[in-house]
């Protein structure tokens, strides 16, 4: 039998499962189709938990700090770029995205991967912070966020955490600027140094004439002037582009849509459509990838002053006429359950709904709950009577919560306390009118009719006695969303409350 994963394997899965959504967004970029884009996702997954996990050990061990510097999601979103690369070096090239190839085998592409001192400014500024310093700003900026719900998730509080997230931008801009002042510069970029410094810091400044042409020309002083750069919208922008590469402001665009969606609250000007897709259900509009592009160079654009950011791209597969694909949806993501060698997988047949992109507003303060999804995959699952193993005699209580429902779907948590310990679980319920379930976190689903049975993860199956096991899901309704009912555990009937 098979070693049980330890509480630490638990933990780091749960936290892990957090990410899983944006790995497979930005994986849907790097890809030429649906189903290279979950392969994809799951192999930087699962290497990406292999590098955490052996950073992690030696930094127990007293080899110092994690190696990439990064916090978990843009170390992982960077595990996707090293995986599509090594993809197109072992000849698996055909399955990405034709432009990310071309991005691949060019200089711009090395630049991440070379000399530490060459790399892009934003990449080496978010390394050199601390990672829960960085993982503020990333959450807040590039995730787009609220700033309760950032707080909710790092353990801050929210009464202080605007003004954290403030100090720990100003903290990211000197960090840049002396790494830009560390860049091997030519003589006529270190004679703007103190200038793009002194314009950067003021709203009000103008930026003079020579130093705009100068911006429009030199990758890393542009590059720096975003960093630098606070006000005006731009960072964001900076951040994405800087850290992941290739794709990084079609990225940012679909997590601010995926955010927007998610909590029911797109701007005035987009409910219209907002409507039109919600209606669509699961053929919902597709991506157009240079109309995502085109938004966020508008965006970064008037940040810096300059007439285009340097590098990053996305490319036009899913604009094509003919084209069956349908991204990757970041509100409904299928996230992979996680052994204790740090192996990933998910059904490669798991839904995958559209995204799309909007508008980039700064993080607000928000007092809807954290929006992000945390869990393991979809996937088939038996029926709910007792299996060897299992503890069929537990007696439950169940608690089912509404976390929150926009017009066509919603989110719920289901919470059972058993008074026996289990060995595994399977939970199920009935619907009472014809709700669906899309994605399940920290269980597997299957349903048959209105019947719907969630079993255990890997990393969740003992329960010791009189404690309790969770989990969540989305899921779609029409004309009425009535609580469900007939819970059981194991196939014994729970009480309800």
């Amino acid at each position: 039998m098979p070693d049980l994963p330890t509480p630490r394997d638990a933990a780091e899965a749960a936290l892990f499962s957090e990410c899983w959504d944006a790995v497979l967004s930005y994986a849907d970029l790097c890809t030429a189709g649906s189903t290279a884009a979950q392969q994809l996702a799951r192999e930087a997954f699962a290497l990406g938990v292999r590098e955490t996990r052996e950073a992690e050990t030696g930094m127990r061990r007293g080899a110092g700090r994690r190696p990439s510097g990064l916090p978990r999601i843009p170390l992982l979103l960077t595990a996707v770029r090293t995986t599509a690369a090594a993809w197109e070096a072992g000849g698996q090239g055909h399955k990405l995205d034709p432009d990310l190839r071309l991005w691949l085998n060019s200089g711009k592409a090395a630049r991440y991967t070379g000399p530490p001192l060459r790399r892009p400014i934003a990449l080496r500024g978010l390394r050199d912070m601390q990672e829960p310093d960085a993982a503020l700003l990333w959450l807040a900026e590039v995730e787009a966020l609220p700033v309760r719900a950032v707080a909710r998730r790092l353990g801050l509080d929210p009464a202080a955490a605007t003004e954290e997230l403030n100090q720990v931008r100003g903290l990211f801009r000197d960090r840049c600027h002396r790494n830009h002042l560390d860049t091997p510069l030519d003589a006529e970029c270190r004679s703007y140094v103190r200038l793009l410094d002194a314009v950067t810091r003021s709203p009000a400044a103008d930026t003079p004439g020579d130093l705009s042409r100068h911006l429009a020309t030199c990758v890393e002083c542009a590059e720096a002037a975003a960093c630098l750069r606070l006000h005006g919208g731009g960072l964001p922008a900076a951040l994405a582009v800087g850290v992941i590469g290739w794709g990084g402001l079609a990225y940012l665009e679909r997590r601010r849509r995926a955010v927007e969606v998610r909590l029911g609250a797109p701007r005035p000007e987009d409910k219209d459509a907002e409507n039109e897709e919600v209606k669509a259900g699961a053929h919902k509009a597709r991506v157009v990838r240079n109309g995502l592009l085109v938004a966020a160079v508008l965006v970064s654009m008037l940040a810096l002053a300059v007439s285009m950011m340097p590098f990053g791209g996305t490319g036009d597969d899913t604009a094509a006429a003919g084209d069956d694909r349908q991204p990757v949806a970041d509100p409904r993501p299928s996230v992979p359950s996680i052994d204790a060698t740090g192996s990933a997988s998910a059904s490669p047949d798991s839904p995958m709904p559209s995204a799309g992109g909007t508008s980039a507003t700064p993080p607000h303060d928000d007092p809807d709950p954290d929006p992000e999804p945390q869990g393991t995959s979809s996937s088939t699952a038996a029926g709910d009577t007792p299996g060897p193993g299992e503890s069929g005699a537990a007696a439950c209580h169940v608690q089912y919560d509404l976390v929150n429902e926009w017009p066509d779907g919603f989110q719920a948590t289901v919470t059972v306390t058993t008074v026996q310990t289990l060995d595994n679980w399977r939970v199920a319920w009935s619907f009472r009118d014809g709700q669906k379930v899309g994605q399940m976190w920290d269980a597997t689903v299957a349903q048959n009719g209105s019947r719907v049975t969630a079993t255990a993860a890997d990393y969740n199956k003992s329960v010791p006695a009189n404690s309790s096991l969770a989990f969540g899901f989305l899921a779609s309704w029409q004309d009425k969303n009535s609580a469900p009912y007939d819970f059981t555990l194991n196939g014994r009937d729970c009480t309800q409350s």
